[in-house]
């Protein structure tokens, strides 16, 4: 990215190499879910997460704190309502069509744990905590960059300590995370460091130190990271790894961008292949062998994608 990171950062154009990154992370995302253990399931958890989170933050600009509140409770909250909604009534038919009881099946009791969301959405729901999560950090990190636009702001490095303590000692404390609260000072750190990366100036000495982080997650030589229950692994290693491999993965992207047209469209229907790729690997797991369950937990929210797309109105309350 070099110094054209700022440009990439405030171009009005649609950025094709966020694409292709937003399409390798979505893929590693799915593939986490579809291999459960082993060694290629904690690579993936390495870094999947903290990708899009600092992808939001290079992305990021401070905006009227109202206005921007008010567009992110309404933006992301709808098309979560919608999803979760569509999958709950799914389950209440695919469930009780096998024979077995729908997972929320004791109403009104269950209202609570659906509106909790986060720790208490399990099974095809156990993506949800993300998106909630992501808007409250954005919200949060937007109130800051409009007091510190600059993300080389001394006043930054005042607050990211803070940030890591309280988001380790809640992480060490509870698993339980109230539509995904639990991981937003994490997040918020990520998105710093995403705001913060295309300032710096490249040096290419930087591959090696990266590299070494990178390859430490990759190859399991690091505990892994689960930030939905507020698992960091070892402390700053884990998420520098999982940051360093993002970075690589962004310069990656940056390079390929032009030759990775299905990465780049696969990235754009990103959100929807979040929300749904979990239920089609929850209810095909029994009759599916892996690789097939991988292509269909990726292909079928695509197309969905496509066709939510032909019809504006839909497009706004779930894209």
């Amino acid at each position: 990215m070099e110094n054209r990171g700022l440009a990439y950062q405030h171009a009005p154009q649609r950025l094709d190499w966020v694409d292709v990154a937003r399409g390798i992370g979505i893929i590693a995302v799915v593939v986490g879910h579809v291999w459960t253990r082993g060694p290629l399931r904690d690579a993936m958890y390495s870094f999947h997460m903290p990708l899009f989170f600092l992808l939001s933050g290079m992305l990021s600009r401070p905006h009227p704190v109202g206005a921007f509140t008010r567009r992110q409770l309404v933006s992301q909250m709808r098309p979560y309502a919608i999803f979760l909604a569509l999958l709950i009534l799914a389950d209440q038919i695919i469930e009780p069509a096998k024979g077995n009881l729908p997972i929320f099946h004791q109403w009104p009791r269950d209202l609570l744990p659906i509106l909790l969301g986060g720790y208490w959405l399990r099974g095809p729901y156990t993506i949800f905590w993300f998106v909630p999560c992501l808007m409250l950090a954005r919200i949060l990190f937007n109130l800051a960059l409009n007091r510190w636009p600059d993300p080389r702001d001394p006043r930054w490095l005042i607050l990211m300590p803070g940030l890591l303590v309280l988001a380790e000692g809640l992480g060490w404390m509870t698993q339980a995370s109230p539509l995904g609260l639990l991981s937003v000072p994490m997040a918020m750190i990520l998105l710093w460091v995403g705001a913060l990366w295309p300032r710096l100036h490249w040096r290419n000495l930087w591959i090696v130190p990266l590299g070494l982080l990178a390859l430490a997650g990759l190859c399991g030589w690091l505990p892994t990271l689960n930030m939905k229950a507020g698992d960091y692994g070892w402390p700053l290693l884990s998420i520098a790894s999982g940051i360093a491999t993002s970075l690589l993965l962004f310069r990656l992207s940056a390079r390929i961008a032009p030759l990775a047209a299905p990465l780049a469209a696969i990235g754009r229907a990103s959100l929807v292949i979040m929300y749904l790729h979990v239920a089609i690997i929850h209810y095909g797991t029994p009759y599916l062998a892996r690789p097939w369950l991988l292509a269909l937990a990726l292909l079928t929210p695509f197309a969905l994608w496509h066709l939510i797309r032909l019809f504006p109105r839909l497009s706004r309350w779930m894209l």
